[in-house]
C-alpha cells in the first residue's frame, strides 16, 4: 500500500541533505560552542555561519536571530518578555492564532492582569483590518501578535500593511511566521515587524530547534537564566547539529522555492478542481486563494462518518489532519473554524490537507478516491 502524507503543516519529511548535515556535524564538530579550544572554535564556527545564513535568506542582522527550541518557546520567550520587561499593558491579537500565543496570552492576561483585545475575524478567516485600526486609536502600549499564515485555514495576513498601521500607532508588533518562512519571501530590512518565530521542522528542517528574529535594540529580556549563550537571551549549549540542520533545510527551501511553490501550487489546484468532479458538495474552508501549501476543505458527509473519518483514510494509508480535531476519541471543534462556520457546519468534517514538494498528483488521486469511497 502506497503511503500518503499530505499533513505538511503539522511537519515536514527532512530532505536527505539536510539528513547529511546532521550526521556530518555530530561526527566531526562535536565540540560546545562555548568552549575556546579547537573543538569548541570548529563548533562556533558552525553555529555563527548558520546564524549568517539563515539571516541572509531573511535580509537582517545575523545578530537579530536567535536560536530557541522552537516557535512555541521565542512566542512564549516574546511575549512574556514584552509584558513584563518592555512594560506592555495590552495586547491585540485574534481569536484564530496558534494557541502557543492564545493560551500564552491567557497566562499573561492573569498573572499580569495585561488588557487583552481580539481583533474581530472575518467569514473567510482574513483580520478585519478597520477594526485593528479602531482598537489601535484607543492609546496605551501595545503589542499586536497576529499570526502569518494560519496554520488550519492557510488565510494569509498583509505583514507589510499590518506592520506600518502599528508603527503609525508606536505599537510593537510580533508574527508567528512558523507556517510561512522558507514557504515565501520575507525581507526584514524593509518589512515594519519587531520580532517573529519559526520552527525548523516545518520547512524540512529537524524537529527541536527553531529561532526568533529580535529587532535590535528591542529591550526584551532571558525567559531562562544560565550562561551567556545567544547573547545570555537564550542560555544553554546550543544544540549545533540542529542549527545546522535547519540553516541548511532553509537554504534548500529558498533555492528551490520558485520550482516548489509552481509544484504544490498546480497541486492544490488539482486537488480542487477533482474534488469539484467527485465530491461537488464540498466547500473550502477560508479562500480559495489562501496560501498554497494548505486546503481546508468542508466535506458532505454525515455525522456518523465524522468521527472515523481519519481512522478510515489512515487505514487507507493517508495521513491528513481533520478541521474539527480528535483527540481521546472525543471530537473537540476546531477554535478556528468556531470563529468562521455556522453550528451546523462545524458538525460536518472539515479535513486540512497540507502539501509539500514531495507530493505528487498520485498522492491526490489517491485521497480522492479514499473519500469517495467512504
Amino acid at each position: 500500500m502506497k503511503k500518503v502524507y499530505l499533513d505538511n503543516a503539522s511537519t515536514t519529511q527532512l530532505r536527505t541533505e539536510v539528513i547529511q548535515e546532521i550526521t556530518k556535524i555530530l561526527s566531526e564538530d562535536y565540540g560546545n560552542p562555548s568552549s575556546t579550544h579547537g573543538f569548541g572554535r570548529n563548533a562556533k564556527s558552525v553555529l555563527e555561519l548558520s546564524r549568517k545564513t539563515i539571516a541572509k535568506h531573511l535580509n537582517c542582522a545575523s545578530q537579530e536571530i536567535i536560536f530557541t527550541s522552537c516557535g512555541t518557546e521565542a512566542n512564549n520567550w516574546i511575549l512574556r518578555s514584552a509584558v513584563r520587561d518592555l512594560n506592555i499593558q495590552r495586547i491585540i491579537l485574534s481569536k484564530i492564532e496558534h494557541h502557543a500565543v492564545l493560551h500564552t496570552v491567557e497566562v499573561l492576561e492573569k498573572e499580569f492582569n495585561v488588557q487583552v483585545d481580539y481583533v474581530e475575524v472575518k467569514s473567510n478567516g482574513a483580520i478585519d483590518i478597520s477594526h485593528l485600526v479602531e482598537l489601535l486609536s484607543h492609546e496605551k502600549k501595545t503589542l499586536v501578535s497576529l499570526m502569518h499564515v494560519n496554520n488550519e485555514i492557510g488565510t494569509v495576513l498583509d505583514l507589510d500593511k499590518v506592520g506600518r498601521i502599528c508603527k503609525q500607532h508606536n505599537a510593537l508588533f510580533h508574527s508567528d511566521t512558523v507556517q510561512s518562512i522558507g514557504k515565501t519571501e520575507i525581507d526584514l530590512t524593509n518589512l515594519p515587524v519587531n520580532f517573529l518565530v519559526a520552527s525548523a521542522h516545518k520547512f524540512h528542517g529537524p524537529k527541536g530547534i527553531g529561532f526568533a528574529f529580535v529587532r535590535k535594540n528591542s529591550g526584551l529580556q532571558p525567559l531562562l537564566y544560565g550562561g551567556e549563550q545567544e547573547k545570555g537571551l537564550r542560555p544553554g549549549t546550543e544544540a549545533v547539529h540542529q542549527i545546522a540542520g535547519m540553516a541548511k533545510a532553509l537554504s534548500l527551501s529558498y533555492s528551490n522555492l520558485e520550482k516548489d511553490r509552481l509544484h504544490i501550487s498546480e497541486l492544490k489546484k488539482y486537488l480542487i478542481s477533482q474534488l469539484e468532479l467527485e465530491i461537488p458538495e464540498f466547500s473550502i474552508n477560508g479562500s480559495q486563494d489562501g496560501f498554497y501549501t494548505i486546503l481546508n476543505v468542508l466535506l458532505p458527509f454525515s455525522e456518523e462518518k465524522t468521527a472515523m473519518l481519519l481512522f478510515n483514510l489512515d487505514m487507507k494509508g493517508i495521513a491528513v489532519s481533520r478541521g474539527s480535531a480528535c483527540q481521546s476519541g472525543s471530537i473537540s471543534v476546531s477554535h478556528v473554524l468556531k470563529e468562521m462556520l455556522s453550528t451546523e457546519d462545524l458538525n460536518k468534517p472539515s479535513l486540512r490537507i497540507s502539501f509539500s514538494h514531495f507530493n505528487t498528483h498520485q498522492d491526490i488521486d489517491l485521497l480522492v478516491e479514499a473519500l469517495k469511497s467512504i
